[in-house]
């Protein structure tokens, strides 16, 4: 039969722990899995790595396997005389039945035959004294508005959480739960929610959910942090003249002094009128100027402009000039 290196496969050297088998194939199996993985080699990787765990997993398979020694995969083997006698794959009685026999299907046989004729370490099992496993942990995307992260939400999830059957080998279930989201949340956030990612088998804790905060774009406002930045429009005579102009916030309209000669892309800071802050405070608002010219003018609208232009002496290209007869 052809030899398979299950140390290899799982990354482990033959002397490794049970828990660092498991710790290698929880790794591996999460990177390979088939909904999760972007390798297009991923789902025979994950095949492989569920094979090589359910034979190093189990003290008696392992122990078996062990006995075939150390040799590179893809090698012609020869199990040695005898071999199978201790390891429930009596139906294997000569050399050449081993021949026409996979690695996998061999000790898939010997599990299957020492369930029905339990050793004493199967028995200790049964008596319980399986196998903990930790549930996996899980990564989520939440979108939510910038009023969610504001305010706080409750958020109604349905998700494909991969989990234990009792061979340990991962699948995905779906389940619904709610999230509660604390206000003060931002952008890029991570949340972990304890427990609620995979069960655990035989004991071994639940995983927990992760969840990656994202902000849904607003029709106003950009998030950086808990500060929050707006565009804010105004007149060229606004720009000009200064005046009172009302802006929004997550909060409210609140009244905004433009200062006269205010150029375009002034910002001017609102200070408590951002995000809150998970524990105490607030983010700031920061509202940029973009001065904005009619696109329509009445007849007066127009005469005027002409007036304003006949008598002004501000030349905002003077600066171009200057730097021409410089040459």
């Amino acid at each position: 039969m052809k030899f398979k290196d299950y140390y290899e496969t799982l990354g482990v050297p033959r002397g490794a722990s049970s828990d660092d088998v498991k710790k290698a194939y929880r790794k591996l199996a999460h990177k390979y899995h088939p909904d999760i993985t972007k390798d297009p080699d991923g789902e025979e990787k994950f095949k492989a790595v569920n094979e090589a765990y359910k034979t190093l997993k189990d003290p008696e398979l392992r122990k078996a396997y062990d006995q075939l020694g150390d040799h590179r995969s893809g090698e012609s083997v020869r199990p040695p005389p005898n071999w199978g006698s201790g390891f429930g794959a009596s139906g294997f009685s000569n050399q050449s039945a081993y021949e026409e026999v996979d690695l996998a299907d061999l000790f898939a046989e010997m599990a299957r035959r020492g369930a029905e004729q339990p050793s004493a370490s199967s028995d200790r099992r049964s008596q319980g004294h399986q196998w903990a496993r930790n549930g996996q942990d899980f990564e989520v995307t939440a979108h939510i508005t910038i009023e969610e992260a504001a305010e706080g939400a409750l958020l109604d999830l349905n998700l494909e959480i991969p989990e234990y059957d009792k061979d340990g080998v991962i699948h995905r279930v779906r389940r619904s739960l709610k999230a509660r989201i604390a206000k003060g949340v931002v952008d890029g956030q991570k949340m972990r929610l304890p427990g609620k990612g995979g069960k655990g088998l035989n004991g071994g804790r639940d995983g927990d959910l992760y969840l990656n905060i994202v902000l849904h774009p607003h029709g106003f406002f950009r998030p950086s942090g808990h500060d929050l930045y707006l565009d804010l429009p105004i007149t060229p005579w606004e720009s000009s003249l200064g005046g009172m102009v009302e802006v929004p916030t997550l909060y409210g309209v609140v009244s905004l002094k433009i200062p006269p000669g205010t150029p375009a892309g002034k910002k001017m800071r609102l200070p408590g009128k951002g995000l809150p802050k998970q524990k105490e405070g607030f983010g700031d608002l920061y509202v940029i100027m973009h001065v904005v010219s009619p696109t329509e003018l009445s007849g007066r609208e127009k005469d005027l402009f002409e007036e304003l232009a006949e008598i002004s002496t501000f030349n905002p290209r003077g600066h171009f000039v200057a730097s021409v007869q410089k040459k």
